[in-house]
């Protein structure tokens, strides 16, 4: 298995902003973090699309097994 399957610990980027208090925000804050969130989301997806369509090619051409 490599390293990149492996889970993240609890300590990560995400794990740390799912703990963070919100309260201090105010709301045009809230408004600004959550347009931010969406922008990695995309970020995040579109790596996760990449990274799929690149082991689909390998899988394809060394005729690894499909998961």
């Amino acid at each position: 298995m490599d390293d990149g399957d492996l889970p993240r610990p609890k300590g990560d980027a995400a794990s740390k902003l799912a703990g963070e208090d919100l309260a201090p925000y105010s709301q045009h804050e809230l408004d600004e973090r959550v347009a931010l969130l969406k922008t990695e989301i995309a970020r995040v997806e579109a790596h996760s699309n990449k990274a799929a369509a690149h082991k689909a090619a390998a899988d394809a051409l060394f005729g690894g097994k499909a998961s």
